[in-house]
C-alpha cells in the first residue's frame, strides 16, 4: 500500500453536478476540498444520446455561490445557443466547463476504500495512495443503485439490460425490443430506438401514463404561478412549493411526506416528446411474471397471459437507493450506518449517524425529501454543507489560535 501524508479538510467523492457545487461552495468559503471521481461520468456514459433533460432550463443550472456558472454564462462564454429542451450532451459540455472552473485540479482516480481511523478517516485511491480528512462527502449520483426486477435473474445482460447500461442506443438497429417502464427513461428510450431503426414496445405496470408540461400557460400567470410552482421545478402545483422547502418538507408527518414525494417523483413523460410516440405500441397495466432466453431471443409472459419474443429487453425501471452497496464504504463505517429502507439518516449538513460522513444527491430524499434528487436541489444541498462544516471549521480555528 502506498500511504501518503496528504491530509484534507474536506474529500468529495464523485465529480457530478452534486459533487461540483459542493466543492465550489465550499472552496468559496476557503475550505480546502479535494474532489475524486471522473466529471459527469454517468450523464456521459450510462445515459443515452440523444436524450434531454426533462427539467426545464431555470432547473437545470449546477448551482455556485456567486452564480458566475449557470448555463446561461455557459452558452455566453462558449458562444452557442441550447435548445430546450436541453439534450444530454450539451448539459455534459455545460458540466464539463463548470468542473474546469470551479475545480480545476480534480483527481480523476476513483475511491477505493474510505474508513474510520478515529479523528477522522483514512482514504485509499485506485492506485493505492492512502490519505487522511477530516469529513467525507459521498457524491456518487445513482448509478450503483439501478433497479433490475427480479423477474430477470439469471438472464444475460445481452438479452435484458438496464437502462444505465447504454450510452448509445443506435446499436439496437433492426432489432426488436421491448421497453419496462412508464417514465421519461422508457418513452425516450423507445423513441431513439425508433429513429435508430429498431422496433419497440413499452409495457408498464401502470394504467394510465401521467405527462407533464401539457399544459405551459399555468407556468405563466404571474404571481398565481409563482404561489404555486418553485422554480426548482419538482412536483406539480402547490406540491411544488414544499418540495423546495426540504427543512419545512422534512416537518410534516411521515405519512404526508410519502404521499407528497410519490406524487412529485412519479413515473411521467414531458409533453414536448408527445409527438415522437405517435403510433408506438404501448401495453398499460401489465408486468412481466417470467423471462426465459430462447436461443439468441428472450420470452416474456405477461400476467394477461399472453407472451412476447424480442430481441433485446430494457428496463428503464429507475432506481432504488441503497447504501450499503456502495463497496468503498469499509464496515467500520456501514456497521454504524443509521438507514431507513436503504436511505441514510441524515442531520443538518446531511450529515449522517457517522459524525464527518455527509450523502449529497438522491440518499438524502428520506431525509429532505424528493429535491435533493434532482439537479435543481445542488444549491439547497451545498449551502446546507457549507453552513455544518464552515461552522465545524471556524470552531476549529478558533481553538487552534488559542482564542
Amino acid at each position: 500500500m502506498q500511504r501518503n501524508s496528504a491530509k484534507w479538510e474536506v474529500t468529495v467523492i464523485g465529480a457530478g453536478p452534486y459533487g461540483l457545487s459542493a466543492a465550489a461552495y465550499l472552496r468559496a468559503s476557503g475550505i480546502e476540498a479535494q474532489v475524486f471521481g471522473d466529471p459527469m461520468s454517468f450523464w456521459e456514459k450510462q445515459m443515452p444520446k440523444g436524450m434531454c433533460l426533462r427539467s426545464n432550463w431555470g432547473a437545470s443550472h449546477i448551482a455556485d455561490p456567486g452564480q458566475e456558472l449557470t448555463l446561461d454564462v455557459f452558452c455566453r462564454e462558449t458562444g452557442s445557443a441550447c435548445p430546450k429542451p436541453i439534450p444530454i450532451d450539451r448539459f455534459v459540455e455545460y458540466g464539463h466547463w463548470f468542473q474546469q472552473r470551479a475545480v480545476p485540479d480534480l483527481d480523476r482516480r476513483m475511491i477505493r476504500s474510505v474508513e474510520s481511523n478515529g479523528k477522522g478517516f483514512e482514504i485509499t485511491a485506485s492506485d493505492g495512495e492512502t490519505f487522511i480528512s477530516r469529513r467525507v462527502v459521498v457524491a456518487t449520483g445513482i448509478h450503483t443503485f439501478a433497479s433490475r426486477p427480479r423477474e430477470f435473474d439469471g438472464i444475460s445482460p445481452v438479452l435484458a439490460s438496464h437502462s444505465s447500461e447504454h450510452s448509445d442506443l443506435s446499436q439496437f438497429e433492426g432489432k426488436r425490443v421491448a421497453v419496462i417502464g412508464a417514465g421519461q427513461s422508457a418513452f425516450e428510450s423507445a423513441a431513439l430506438i425508433r429513429e435508430a431503426g429498431g422496433s419497440a414496445e413499452v409495457i408498464a405496470r401502470r394504467k394510465h401514463l401521467n405527462w407533464v408540461g401539457l399544459h405551459p400557460r399555468l407556468h405563466h400567470l404571474g404571481p398565481i404561478s409563482r404561489s404555486l410552482y418553485s422554480t426548482r421545478d419538482v412536483g406539480p402545483a402547490g406540491i411544488s412549493r414544499l418540495v423546495a422547502a426540504p427543512h419545512l418538507f422534512r416537518k410534516l408527518p411521515r405519512g404526508l411526506q410519502e404521499r407528497m414525494a410519490y406524487r412529485a417523483i412519479r413515473p411521467a413523460v414531458a409533453g414536448w416528446l408527445e409527438p415522437r410516440l405517435k403510433e408506438m405500441p404501448v401495453t398499460l397495466g401489465r408486468r412481466v411474471v417470467s423471462a426465459s432466453a430462447q436461443g439468441s431471443q428472450l420470452r416474456m409472459n405477461l400476467d394477461d397471459g399472453t407472451d412476447r419474443l424480442v430481441d433485446h429487453v430494457l428496463l428503464a425501471t429507475g432506481y432504488r437507493v441503497d447504501v450499503l452497496r456502495h463497496d468503498f464504504l469499509h464496515s467500520s463505517l456501514t456497521s454504524g450506518l443509521r438507514t431507513v429502507n436503504g436511505y441514510p439518516l441524515l442531520g443538518r449538513g446531511l450529515e449522517c449517524s457517522i459524525p464527518g460522513l455527509h450523502f449529497l444527491g438522491k440518499p438524502g430524499a428520506w431525509s429532505f425529501g424528493p429535491l435533493v434528487g434532482f439537479v435543481s436541489g445542488t444549491e439547497f444541498a451545498s449551502t446546507e454543507l457549507l453552513q455544518v462544516i464552515g461552522r465545524d471549521s471556524s470552531q476549529n480555528a478558533t481553538r487552534g489560535s488559542g482564542a
